[in-house]
C-alpha cells in the first residue's frame, strides 16, 4: 500500500502564501494524476487542484483559480500546492491523493477513481 504523506500547513494571516507538499513512498507515484482534495459542506472532500505524470496542471476548483497551482518533482516523488492570496475560507485540511486507474496523463475528477490518500495537512486562515 502506497502511502502519501503531506506537510507544510500552519496558521496563516489572511493574503499570504503557502506551500503545500505530499511526498510518496513509492516511485510509481510518478506516473498517477495526483490531485488536492479538502472538505467542504455537504460533500465529504472537495476537488482543489491536480496535476498529471507529466508536470501539467491539468485542472483548478474554480475558486482556486488564479491563486492556487499544482507542481510535482518527480526525483523526489512528490508534488506540491502552491496557494496565494490565502483567504479564510481556505481553512480546512488539505489532503493528496494518487489515481492509479487512468493513465496519468489525462486527469479525472471524480475522487473514486484516488485510491491513495494522505492524512492531511491542516491549513489555517484568520482575517
Amino acid at each position: 500500500q502506497m502511502q502519501l504523506v503531506e506537510s507544510g500547513g500552519g496558521s496563516m494571516q489572511a493574503g499570504e502564501s503557502l506551500r503545500l507538499s505530499c511526498v510518496a513512498d513509492e516511485y510509481r507515484a510518478n506516473r498517477y494524476c495526483m490531485s488536492w482534495f479538502r472538505p467542504a459542506p455537504g460533500k465529504e472532500r472537495e476537488f482543489v487542484a491536480n496535476i498529471n505524470n507529466y508536470g501539467k496542471n491539468w485542472d483548478t476548483a474554480q475558486f482556486a483559480q488564479g491563486r492556487f497551482s499544482s507542481s510535482r518533482d518527480n526525483a523526489n516523488q512528490a508534488i506540491y500546492l502552491q496557494m496565494n492570496s490565502l483567504n479564510p475560507d481556505d481553512t480546512a485540511t488539505y489532503y493528496c491523493a494518487a489515481d492509479p486507474t487512468g493513465s496519468g496523463t489525462v486527469c479525472d475528477l471524480l475522487i473514486d477513481k484516488y485510491q491513495y490518500w494522505g492524512r492531511g495537512t491542516q491549513v489555517t486562515v484568520s482575517s
